[in-house]
């Protein structure tokens, strides 16, 4: 596993082995905070390539990206197992993640 900074951007690596080629095996997280960010990134990101569930994307070069708000992460955690499960089904179904449609399931809507 690496850490490295990209404009700007922290970014993590894991080795998935020599037996793996250039594929999920590899591949890029990215934690934002706004869903502007989350737009940019994956409009930019996603030009020229494959749109996948979950915040995943392939670029047009086959890296996969995981384009993820740090809301994701407060709102499944949150200790309530009801709020935290309606946030995992909502985001089951979204491809580019949905900051306020997290929130709403998050409350139950």
């Amino acid at each position: 596993m690496a850490t490295f900074r990209l404009n700007g951007q922290t970014l993590m690596g894991l080795n998935g082995g020599p037996m793996y080629k250039f594929t999920e095996a590899l591949s890029m997280f990215v934690s934002v905070e706004t869903q502007d960010e989350v737009d940019h990134l994956w409009d930019s990101l996603s030009a020229g390539g494959e749109l996948q569930q979950c915040g995943w994307l392939k670029d047009k070069f086959g890296l996969s990206w995981q384009i993820v708000p740090t809301a994701l992460g407060e709102l499944m955690g949150d200790p309530d197992p009801a709020r935290s499960q309606r946030v995992m089904q909502a985001i089951l179904k979204m491809v580019k993640i949905d900051i306020q449609a997290l929130r709403d399931a998050h409350a139950g809507g």
